[in-house]
């Protein structure tokens, strides 16, 4: 007998925001906030992710490229 998996539901979760300061934005993506204050040093202390919209994400990707890069070429 084969379960069936029933997909997410995203239209009943709220929709998160952008953590970064005056952006009304929804987020696409959640990262660890210690790497995004990497990028964006004002962000507040809590909670553990960091929500980004697309505008956002990808500054964090811009400021972020040479560190990724240079991990990825540590191993």
């Amino acid at each position: 007998m084969s379960a069936s998996i029933s997909p997410r539901r995203r239209g009943d979760e709220p929709e998160e925001r952008c953590a970064v300061t005056d952006c009304p934005e929804p987020a696409v993506r959640s990262l660890a906030r210690s790497e995004v204050r990497k990028a964006f040093p004002k962000l507040p202390e809590e909670p553990r992710r960091a929500n980004l919209c697309r505008a956002h994400y990808r500054e964090f990707k811009k400021a972020t490229r040479e560190a990724r890069t240079l991990g990825r070429l540590d191993w």
